[in-house]
């Protein structure tokens, strides 16, 4: 795997040409798994001997996994995303209340405000820069972010340095006195988000999981409490940036699809559920680990393997999608769903809001902006650092009306 990441499509269909699992080599020469076939994944992410708690993973039980390790943090960090069974059950069953279909429809009036003002800041900056501004910055970045902390109670001051931190512990090409730093550091800043609700409590998500008890009685364990504000806040505001990104993206250059929306011969909705398969903003995630040794669609995976479910392979796998998997079309109809939001019981919690914020921020844009189009060729744009994440790093768009 290449720690600088970059377009996966091209290495994706070869490697699905070979197998719908491979093995693969993780930074710092650690041996690894990758599941890329669609039905293959799927099969991997529900299995009942297919764990996500690290002591499962082999080679770091054995100390062989350094502190710098750029995906340690995949691997370590207490919370849902590390649990397995019951202690899992428990853990997401504290947070599941915010992210209901009810309670985030409830938010519609409020993303769409906030999606508003962000269209402002958007001309603005394009104003003050020749017609041309990064929409990734102005307006994909802060509309996740801004929601996922206001339903935290995260003052908007520490936005910024959230998000830089949460890039550098979901990069694969951070250098490892880096890595530990950032990471240091942001478990630093949650715990001092921790410590101002506790001391001022307030109607947001945080002051409840404080408060929270579980069915026996227990609270969150202060690393639990940390772990799931980390977990909520970088993947609840990097997966979306990615996928309004990249929606954005395959709309610019497919007007024929953005044409269908406008016409009303398909809905922003198509549009989402389209880009997750086809660009899914999650490329490789890491990790799950057999807890036997295990055979899937005929190939072995030892037992303690670290293995990257693939999204973006998976999407674009043409046993599951058809031979013109490779072809953005909202109007696809295959009885394959995509896997980009998970399945099985880590299926993404935070999905009904991602739709949200996605459709909203696309429906906006473009009617704001019926005309926006990229203001380089595709080609010049520069990927995403890291096979994790799956999107640009800037994306300079003329939102001409």
């Amino acid at each position: 795997m290449d720690p600088a990441g970059g377009c996966p499509h091209a290495d994706n269909a070869r490697l699905l040409a070979r197998g719908a699992v491979t093995p693969v080599v993780l930074p710092g020469e650690v041996e690894g798994m990758a599941v890329l076939g669609h039905d293959a994944l799927r099969e991997f992410l529900s299995h009942p001997d297919v764990a996500k708690g690290a002591r499962h993973f082999t080679a770091l039980a054995e100390g062989r996994i350094p502190d710098g390790w750029p995906l340690r943090t995949f691997a370590t960090v207490p919370g849902m995303t590390t649990a397995d069974g019951a202690d899992h059950r428990r853990l997401r069953a504290l947070v599941s209340s915010a992210f209901t279909a009810r309670r985030v429809e409830e938010l519609r009036p409020r993303v769409e405000a906030v999606t508003a003002g962000l269209l402002d800041g958007l001309a603005g900056a394009a104003a003050a820069g020749d017609g041309v501004a990064d929409l990734r910055r102005h307006y994909a970045l802060p509309l996740p972010l801004g929601v996922i902390c206001e339903l935290l109670g995260v003052d908007p001051a520490h936005q910024d340095r959230l998000h830089h931190l949460s890039g550098l512990v979901v990069a694969t090409d951070t250098e490892p006195a880096r890595a530990v730093a950032a990471n240091r550091e942001l478990v630093e800043l949650l715990a001092s988000i921790v410590t101002a609700r506790a001391a001022a409590p307030g109607d947001d998500l945080t002051s409840a999981l404080i408060a929270a008890h579980g069915e026996d009685g227990d609270r969150l364990s202060g690393p639990e409490l940390i772990g799931t504000l980390l977990l909520m806040i970088v993947a609840g505001h990097e997966t979306t940036l990615n996928l309004i990104t990249n929606a954005v993206r395959a709309l610019c250059a497919h007007r024929d699809q953005l044409a269908l929306v406008v016409e009303g011969r398909a809905t922003w909705a198509d549009v989402v559920e389209e880009t997750l398969r086809w660009d899914s903003p999650v490329s490789y995630f890491p990790f799950r680990y057999p807890t036997r040794d295990l055979t899937v669609d005929g190939t072995l995976i030892p037992r303690g393997t670290p293995v990257l479910a693939g999204y973006s392979a998976a999407g674009r796998d043409t046993k599951a999608h058809g031979p013109d998997a490779d072809r953005f079309d909202i109007t696809r109809a295959t009885t394959a769903k995509h896997l980009s939001l998970g399945h099985g019981p880590h299926y993404c919690l935070g999905a009904p809001l991602a739709r949200l914020e996605a459709t909203t921020a696309l429906e906006a844009l473009f009617t704001r902006f019926p005309d926006l189009d990229l203001a380089v060729p595709e080609e010049e744009l520069v990927r995403h650092a890291g096979f994790v994440g799956n999107s640009v790093r800037e994306l300079p768009v003329r939102p001409t009306r």
